[in-house]
Formats: structure tokens, sequence, C-alpha cells
């Protein structure tokens, strides 16, 4: 797959953005050959397994000028800076444990000039303020997210999660909040989206 093959599926893409998307798998290669962020199976697939997956959650969150998005362990920048390009008028904290793969994705973010990226380097058990949405993808089972994420400190409206398999025993564990799981499979084509989700959590 091709980075232009995805853009007919963001019919309002600028010229801006395709550049910023068209030198990420690049990018991404060049990095990946000093700090391993992605595995080499993957790093041939970018474009789907990464880039796609990553901007598959715009088919549903919607966010608006000036809102405030936290990405949950983000390690390279995902889902984080794709979502970035795609809404640029949006805040996006890119936050992640491990000081390696934040240094990468702050790189990542200012070779692709973005300015609505910030990248935090600690775990979201510590962190604190407000956001309007926090993303992740694959970092932690649903009921330790829902936990962080509702914490004193730290106020978040929506979670949304890229996950895949069978979520039932996940989303039984969080009833608590009301949630929904879409399957990407109805969105996009290709064995890679036939088991992956995008689960949504309404915490506040």
């Amino acid at each position: 797959m091709e980075v232009a093959d995805i853009y007919p599926l963001f019919p309002d893409l600028t010229a801006v953005q395709k550049r910023q998307l068209e030198v990420m798998p690049a990018l991404y290669a060049e990095w990946n050959e000093k700090v391993n962020l992605i595995s080499r199976k993957d790093m041939d697939h970018f474009v789907e397994r990464h880039l796609l997956h990553s901007l598959s959650l715009a088919f549903y969150m919607k966010p608006a000028p000036g809102q405030r998005i936290l990405d949950i362990g983000t390690g390279g920048g995902f889902p984080g800076i794709p979502l970035a390009v795609l809404f640029p008028e949006s805040r996006f904290v890119l936050a992640d444990s491990i000081g390696k793969k934040v240094r990468v994705t702050g790189e990542v973010a200012d070779a692709l000039g973005l300015e609505n990226v910030q990248t935090h380097r600690g775990r979201v058990e510590e962190m604190r303020g407000k956001y309007d949405f926090a993303v992740t993808r694959a970092v932690a089972r649903l009921r330790a997210l829902t936990d962080w994420c509702t914490r004193p400190k730290l106020k978040i409206g929506t979670l949304w999660c890229l996950k895949g398999g069978d979520l039932r025993e996940e989303i039984d564990e969080i009833d608590a909040h009301p949630s929904v799981a879409y399957s990407l499979r109805d969105k996009l084509p290709g064995e890679f989206f036939d088991t992956k989700k995008v689960v949504q959590v309404r915490l506040r």
C-alpha cells in the first residue's frame, strides 16, 4: 500500500497534509535504524499498519479546533502523529514513559512541522490536566485505561482505543462507562483490519 492509496478515504486533505503524510514512511525508516520503534516486518507494511491504522480513528473521532487530545503510550508517535497531521487545529500531547521514544516522537513532529504537538515523558498514572479526548493503540486493557483516565487530577471526556480481537470480556469489565466498539472491517478492506476495532468509552 502506498500513501496515495489512502487519500480517497480522507478527501479533505490539503497539499500540505499530503506532503506530511508522504514523507512519514521514509522519516520513520530513518529513525528506525537508530532506535528500534517498529519491527522490520511491520516497517514493510508501514502505511497500512501504522499510518492508516492510526488515521482510522478519524472515521469516528471528530475533534473540534482547539480541543486537547492525549495520546497514552504513544511509542513512536502512534496514533498521535498521523492524527495531528489530520487535525492541525487540535492540540496533541503525546506521552510515553520511555525517554528515547519520546525524543524520536518530538524529532518526527519537528521534521513534519507539526506545531500542534507536544511530547511528555512519564507514566499516565502520574499525569494531570484536562483533555477532551484520549487516544491509545494496544497499550493496556480497557479497565486499566479507564482507571488511569478517571483519576481526580486527570480529566478526560472520551477515551478512543485502537484494539484487536474479541473484546467482550474487556468491555464487560468497564460496564460503569458507556462504550461502543466499531469494527474497522466495515470501513477498510484487507486482512489486517478484519479483527481491528475502534472502542469509544465515555468517561465524563
